[in-house]
C-alpha cells in the first residue's frame, strides 16, 4: 500500500532542495542589482509614458491578451520520474491525494506571475478607465484567479488525451475564449464576458466528459511534460552556473559557422580560438542567449528618452552579456580528450578572453549604431568609447583573473 501524502512530501522536498541550489546562483548579487536598476527604470518612464497617453489606446486588448494567454498557459507539475512507468503505474488508484496535491502546488507556485500581472496591468488599466475604478480591476482579478482553475483542471484532464492534436486544439480554443472574456471585462462589458464565459465552461465540461472515458493516466506524457519543464528550467539556471543534468543540443549552423571560423589560421596556438567560436555558435546555450541580451539591450535604449539612461543600459547589458559568456570557460571541462591537445593553457585562456572581447565590441557597436539611427551624437561617442573601455577593462580586470 502506497502512502500518497508521504510520497509527496518526499517528491516536493527533494524538487525544493534541487531547484533552490540553481535559483541562489540565478539571483546572485550581480544579476539582483541588474534586475534591480533595470525595472526601477522601467517603472519610472512607464509611469512618464502614462502621463502622455494616447486617448486611443488599445488597453482592453493588451490586457485581454495578457489575463487571457497566461490563464490558458496553466500547466500540471507532477513531479514523476521515470523510473515511476514501472513502480507508480500499477498502483495509480492510490495516488488520487498525491495528484491532488500536484494540482495544489501547479496553482500556488503560479499565483505570483497572476499578481506580477496584474500590477503590472493596474497603472495603465486605471490610466484608461479611472470611470471602472479599483473594484472592478479587483474583481477582474477574482475572475482571472478562476478562469485559471478551469484552465488547469481541463489541461489535467486533457492529459489522459494522447493526441497531441487535440490537445493542441482543445488549448487554442481556450485560449481564444480566455481573451475575450478579459477583452470585454477590461471595457466593462459584463454581460458579453458572461455570455463568453459560458461558452468557456461548455468547453471544460466537454473535456472533463473526455477525461471520464479514458481508462487511466498517460504516464508516459505527465513524465515527458514534467520533464521538459524541468529542463527549462535547467537551461535558464545553466547561465549562471554548470548544471551536470542538462544534455546540451547541438545545432549545425553552417553558414554562420562557416563566417566565424574560416579567417583562423590552421596553427596549435589557435585551437581554442576555433573551438571556443564554434562552441558559441552550435551550442543551444550561448548564441541565443547572447542575441536575446543584445535585443532586450536594444528595447531598452531605443524607448528610454533619458540620453544618461540609454548609457547606462548600454554598459549594463554589455556587463551582463560577458558575465553570462564567462562560463565557455567551463563548457568542455568534462571532455577528458581535451587534456591530449598539444595546447598551452595560456593559449586557451588567451583565446577566451579575445572572444569575449570581439562579443562585446559588436555589442558596443550595434548599440552605437542606435543611437546614430536616433542622431543623437553625444550618445554615440560616449557608448562607442565608454563601451570599448568597459570591455576592456571587465575583460582585463574581472574575467582574466578567474580563469583557472
Amino acid at each position: 500500500m502506497i502512502n500518497a501524502k508521504e510520497l509527496w512530501t518526499r517528491r516536493f522536498s527533494e524538487h525544493m532542495k534541487e531547484t533552490s541550489r540553481y535559483l541562489k546562483y540565478i539571483f546572485n548579487g550581480h544579476i539582483a542589482f541588474a534586475m534591480l536598476f533595470f525595472i526601477s527604470a522601467l517603472a519610472y518612464y512607464y509611469q512618464q509614458w502614462l502621463l502622455d497617453l494616447p486617448d486611443n489606446f488599445p488597453t482592453a486588448v493588451i490586457t485581454g491578451v495578457a489575463f487571457g494567454l497566461f490563464a490558458s498557459y496553466s500547466p500540471v507539475r507532477t513531479l514523476l520520474k521515470e523510473p515511476d512507468l514501472v513502480f507508480l503505474l500499477p498502483a495509480e488508484f492510490q495516488l488520487n491525494d498525491y495528484f491532488k496535491r500536484c494540482l495544489y502546488y501547479s496553482f500556488i507556485v503560479q499565483l505570483y506571475v497572476v499578481f506580477l500581472i496584474a500590477a503590472a496591468l493596474g497603472p495603465l488599466y486605471f490610466a484608461t478607465y479611472p470611470e471602472l475604478g479599483t473594484e472592478h480591476y479587483l474583481m477582474m482579478i477574482g475572475v482571472f484567479l478562476i478562469v485559471k482553475v478551469w484552465n488547469m483542471l481541463s489541461n489535467w484532464w486533457m492529459l489522459k488525451d494522447r493526441n497531441p492534436r487535440i490537445r493542441w486544439t482543445d488549448q487554442i480554443v481556450k485560449a481564444i475564449l480566455n481573451v475575450v472574456i478579459f477583452y470585454f471585462l477590461s471595457k466593462g462589458e459584463w454581460v458579453f464576458a458572461s455570455i463568453v464565459t459560458v461558452l468557456l465552461v461548455v468547453v471544460v465540461l466537454y473535456t472533463y466528459t473526455l477525461a471520464r472515458q479514458k481508462a487511466g493516466l498517460a504516464w508516459d506524457l505527465l513524465v515527458e511534460k514534467d520533464q521538459q519543464r524541468m529542463r527549462t528550467f535547467y537551461r535558464i539556471a545553466n547561465m549562471f552556473t554548470d548544471v551536470p543534468h542538462l544534455k546540451n543540443t547541438v545545432k549545425k549552423r553552417h553558414t554562420l559557422v562557416q563566417a566565424l571560423v574560416s579567417k583562423i589560421p590552421y596553427r596549435q596556438d589557435r585551437t581554442y580560438t576555433y573551438l571556443y567560436r564554434i562552441t558559441f555558435t552550435r551550442s543551444s546555450d550561448y548564441l541565443g542567449m547572447y542575441f536575446r541580451l543584445v535585443i532586450i539591450g536594444g528595447l531598452a535604449i531605443w524607448f528610454v528618452p533619458n540620453v544618461w539612461v540609454k548609457i547606462a543600459f548600454a554598459i549594463l547589458f554589455l556587463y551582463l552579456s560577458a558575465f553570462q559568456m564567462m562560463t565557455l570557460w567551463n563548457h568542455h571541462r568534462t571532455v577528458v580528450w581535451l587534456d591530449l591537445y598539444p595546447v598551452r593553457q595560456e593559449w586557451k585562456q588567451q583565446a577566451l578572453l579575445q572572444w569575449l572581447r570581439q562579443l562585446m565590441l559588436f555589442q558596443t557597436f550595434l548599440f552605437g549604431l542606435l543611437f546614430l539611427l536616433q542622431w543623437n551624437p553625444l550618445g554615440l561617442a560616449i557608448v562607442w568609447a565608454g563601451g570599448s573601455l568597459f570591455s576592456f577593462a571587465f575583460i582585463n580586470a574581472y574575467v582574466k583573473p578567474r580563469l583557472s
